[in-house]
């Protein structure tokens, strides 16, 4: 059996990164913790590229251009989506979700998806360090491995 092993070296890679702006404190602190983390991993500052967007609805088209430019080894969406008092919650969630999906599976380019859905802030703030760099960990990763395949 061949087997691929995790690759966790960013060294030459170039990284997209879309953040919501709405909830923008939590996205703040994912953001700062993924950067840290794709510099550990051996990314350039100059290889990371930021854009925002209003919301975590905006958050695939962008994705989608971005892939397209064939500019990217991997892209990351980062955001916060809390529950609040209405059905919106779950239609936000479950559509930014599905995009992304979509932008990595018509693209091929590998889409780290942390856009956090919480019910409150407490949650969000207690995933930020965490979750911000995981995503940097699996955009690492899955652009290894789809260069390995």
């Amino acid at each position: 059996m061949n087997k691929i092993s995790p690759n966790l070296d960013g060294t030459g890679k170039k990284i997209g990164i879309v953040l919501s702006r709405f909830n923008d404190n939590i996205g703040a602190g994912l953001l700062q913790a993924c950067e840290q983390e794709l510099l550990k991993l051996g990314v350039k500052a100059e290889d990371i590229t930021l854009a925002t967007v209003p919301g975590a609805l905006e958050t695939p088209l962008i994705l989608q251009h971005m892939a397209l430019t064939e500019s990217y080894d991997a892209l990351i969406a980062l955001g916060a989506i809390i529950r609040g008092e209405t059905y919106h919650f779950e239609v936000v969630s479950n559509e930014s979700a599905r995009g992304i999906s979509e932008v990595q599976r018509d693209t091929g380019v590998p889409v780290a998806n942390a856009i956090l859905t919480t019910e409150n802030d407490e949650q969000a703030e207690a995933r930020i360090a965490v979750k911000g760099a995981e995503a940097a960990q699996v955009a690492i990763e899955m652009t290894n491995l789809v260069n390995a395949l």
